[in-house]
């Protein structure tokens, strides 16, 4: 990413225009999210990140107060992104059965489009970062997961699937986690959706 901002007093050289507020705040979990999507297995340091940016570790620490706060602005981002996506489909017009597939394979197509946010959910990324950041991610997964087992659920009570809705939707997550991790680890050559129709078809019924 360029700058093309002055790095608020961080280094020397010509004064350029401030950046406006929480343009920095936005642009340093960009880069970040950045060099997550780079698949490198070493762990993102803030001097790293902070060169990347071209500013100081100090003007990192005036946007975010610790590593931890800048990865939980990024899963603010996925859980925002997943469940805006998930309300929209709860709220459209198909039947219960194919709207769980269909936030079975929004869920697939977030990790293709956003490589690096894939590292944050598989854990890749935070596994030596705080606790509390792994926990988020769980109640995400758990969230995930229980919007897919209400939509199983309404479709078992319509007579369209027999199968217990929990033991469904529990099936259908761990395909995901499954896709999501097979993404990661192959950095991101192993697509999460090929063949995905085909499988959550054939897993959920319509």
């Amino acid at each position: 990413m360029t700058e093309a901002t002055q790095p608020d007093q961080d280094s020397a050289g010509p004064t350029r225009k401030r950046p406006k507020p929480g343009e920095r705040r936005l642009q340093i979990l960009q880069t970040m999210a950045g060099m997550l999507e780079e698949g490198s297995a070493e762990r993102i340091t803030t001097a790293a990140l902070a060169g990347r940016l071209g500013v100081s570790e100090a003007a990192l620490y005036r946007h975010f107060a610790s590593k931890a706060q800048m990865f939980e602005g990024l899963l603010e981002f996925i859980e925002q992104t997943i469940f805006g996506l998930i309300n929209q489909i709860e709220a459209g017009q198909d039947q219960p059965g194919t709207k769980a597939r269909a936030m079975v394979m929004m869920l697939l197509n977030f990790a293709e489009k956003n490589p690096g946010m894939t590292r944050v959910l598989v854990g890749d990324a935070i596994v030596f970062e705080h606790g509390r950041l792994q926990q988020r991610v769980n109640q995400l997964v758990d969230r995930a997961q229980a919007s897919i087992r209400q939509s199983l659920k309404l479709a078992q009570a319509s007579g369209q699937q027999t199968i217990d809705a929990s033991r469904l939707a529990s099936l259908a997550m761990g395909f995901v986690l499954g896709r999501w991790l097979q993404f990661a680890k192959t950095n991101f050559s192993a697509k999460p959706t090929d063949a995905a129709a085909e499988i959550v078809s054939a897993m959920l019924p319509a």
